[in-house]
């Protein structure tokens, strides 16, 4: 049964990508070259509407050059 006091992890994530890739100044358009997935998916990521797949978060963190924890924090 869904929690609505629990966290949506979707959003937490679309905002970490987000933030993070606004910091290293990357496009969306970039990430989503170097992350190897579909531009509107990476948008759908950050908005938090997309529930990406291990494999892509891994890729994700390495195309932003940081460890996989660091999108899933708080």
């Amino acid at each position: 049964m869904f929690d609505p006091a629990m966290q949506d992890w979707r959003k937490i994530v679309g905002k970490n990508v987000r933030r993070i890739r606004q910091e290293r100044g990357m496009t969306q358009e970039k990430l989503a070259f170097e992350a190897e997935i579909d531009l509107t998916y990476v948008g759908g990521i950050e908005r938090g509407k997309r529930n990406p797949s291990l494999l892509v978060l891994a890729r994700i963190a390495e195309a932003l050059s940081v460890h996989l924890t660091k999108l899933l924090g708080e």
